[in-house]
């Protein structure tokens, strides 16, 4: 038998192809040899032959789902059929040219009829020129869409058990890790990935933000992600940079972001609305699997914590140049509001001051709780040298003042929320009779069936929203209960840092959570006017040595 050429050939604008379709996807490879690409066109090429289909040509589409009708060969033998140059298309069975019974029912009910083009499923017996074979169509394309759909469910099966056991389902591991060759689901530390890593957190915790930090790493010539992966001989799915060395701030933003660098595997962070579609969707942070301690961690707790304090309150660069190091941690202590920071052109530090928000949008709604920035920095200079020498000169007795504080503030959010929650259950029992009462008025007439539809409502509304506070209650003391006072963090970051002599960003959101600062008052018989500042502590809170 002569061998047709399986290349794509050429025609004329006035001869119409023969089609010879082929598709193989993962799931199919594993049925072995029946159903490959060489076994397709095998059958395919040997039938059009038998047949006398003339002006043949192949189209391929390998490693495509079914589900998935978005494949290149699919989509050029469709611009083909929309310029009416196919004849004929046939297949080895009508799995090959999907599982979307809806998709596949509308290619050989509506498109193909349309643009007189014979269909036929070999192994099948579907043949579009035989009517009777092909009232059996609908019921195969119903078979297969099963079938893709119960392969689906046991791929996720596979993976949420392999996902519970704590093994990483990402193909690729983050940046700054690699797989283990002896163990796939292994990672290891990548050395050098894993410096740039700590950089970046470094130079966060230093004041900058996602884009300057990108510029920072393209003045040191550090590679990108793709362009390190690259070096080393790795085929990561990560475009690589035009220009060399040009970090994207988005990148960093997310290592910033990732727990993995703990030490932590994180599963279920996204999930597929449909096995149809490859399309991901994130789930709540309440649906992930995060398992602790799993591989050598990069970043310690103390530095992600700090980072994570510091994207919250970001500092932003405007028509003046960067904001100053205090910018984002002063609130307001009585209506809550961040103070606003407030400079001009030409301005002298000395000069600089801060604002209530809510006051400065709005005057009358609070205060002006103004207060220089130079004096805000003068006094927490100083606590910081206060509290990191008592804590270093003193560490047991520290630490017993911190705990007893903490205790005795959280014992009294506790019982003011156990009490919110006895109250709310109370008043939902007292809710449940006034409505059967209400309902057996309505059965004895003596009230209207609208008066009770229009009561009941409101109870019920009333009744939701309890149910609701009661469940964020539950959260919330189930959470403070369980929750431990991270002294011990505090106490190394002491350690750390035992000489402070000056203040920058650094070092005011490595130790400060936030400050609340109040409103001033005039001393009494004098011209003074005296004003507080609350300094919260990353850790630790609110403590008076």
């Amino acid at each position: 038998m002569e061998q047709l050429n399986r290349q794509s050939s050429y025609f004329s604008a006035n001869e119409k192809i023969t089609a010879l379709y082929c598709r193989l996807s993962r799931d199919d490879e594993l049925q072995g040899e029946s159903n490959s690409i060489r076994n397709q066109k095998d059958i395919l090429e040997k039938y059009a032959l038998d047949m006398g289909f003339e002006n043949l040509e192949f189209f391929v589409d390998d490693g495509y789902s079914g589900t998935n009708f978005d494949r290149p060969s699919w989509n050029k033998l469709n611009a083909l059929i929309e310029d009416g140059k196919v004849e004929n298309i046939i297949v080895k069975d009508m799995s090959r040219l999907g599982r979307d019974y809806l998709k596949v029912g509308f290619y050989t009910e509506v498109l193909f009829p349309d643009n007189d083009i014979r269909f036929i499923a070999i192994n099948n017996g579907v043949d579009s020129n035989n009517q009777v074979e092909n009232d059996l169509t609908p019921f195969i394309n119903i078979f297969n869409e099963f079938y893709a759909k119960d392969t689906s469910k046991k791929i996720k099966a596979v993976f949420k058990a392999k996902g519970q056991s704590g093994k990483p389902l990402t193909t690729n591991p983050p940046y700054g890790y690699l797989k283990d060759k002896e163990d796939k689901n292994k990672w290891i530390v990548d050395e050098v990935a894993a410096e740039t890593v700590k950089l970046i957190f470094n130079l966060c915790i230093k004041g900058f933000g996602p884009s300057q930090i990108a510029c920072e790493l393209k003045s040191r010539k550090i590679p990108t992600p793709a362009e390190h992966f690259k070096s080393i001989g790795l085929n990561f799915p990560v475009d690589t940079p035009e220009e060399e060395c040009n970090w994207n701030p988005a990148t960093i933003a997310t290592i910033l972001d990732r727990e993995e660098y703990l030490g932590k595997v994180i599963n279920f962070r996204t999930k597929r609305k449909s096995y149809k579609t490859k399309k991901s969707v994130d789930n709540p942070k309440s649906e992930w699997a995060i398992f602790d301690n799993v591989h050598e961690p990069i970043i310690d707790e103390e530095t992600f914590d700090i980072v994570k304090r510091i994207r919250k309150t970001r500092r932003v660069r405007n028509s003046l140049g960067e904001m100053p190091a205090l910018s984002g941690m002063l609130y307001c202590a009585d209506c809550g509001a961040k103070l606003y920071q407030v400079r001009g052109k030409g301005w002298s530090r000395d000069k600089e001051y801060f604002v209530c928000a809510s006051y400065r949008k709005q005057k009358g709604k609070c205060t002006s709780h103004q207060i220089k920035n130079i004096q805000v920095e003068e006094i927490l200079l100083r606590e910081i040298r206060k509290v990191t020498a008592f804590a270093k000169d003193h560490e047991e007795e520290f630490v017993d003042l911190v705990l007893k504080k903490k205790t005795s503030e959280l014992n009294q959010v506790l019982r003011s929320q156990k009490k919110e929650l006895e109250d709310s259950k109370d008043r939902i029992e007292k809710l449940d009779s006034i409505v059967q009462n209400l309902y057996e008025d309505n059965l004895e007439g003596k009230i209207s069936d609208q008066r009770f539809e229009k009561m009941a409502k409101a109870y019920d509304e009333e009744e939701n929203l309890l149910q609701k506070r009661i469940a964020e209650l539950e959260e919330t003391i189930t959470k403070s209960q369980k929750e431990e006072l991270n002294v011990e963090s505090f106490l190394k970051l002491v350690r750390k840092y035992t000489d402070i002599k000056e203040l920058d960003p650094e070092m005011i959101r490595i130790f400060v959570d936030k400050i609340y600062v109040e409103q001033s008052e005039k001393v009494p018989g004098t011209n003074l006017k005296k004003q507080t500042i609350w300094i919260y502590w990353n850790f630790i809170g609110k403590i008076d040595i």
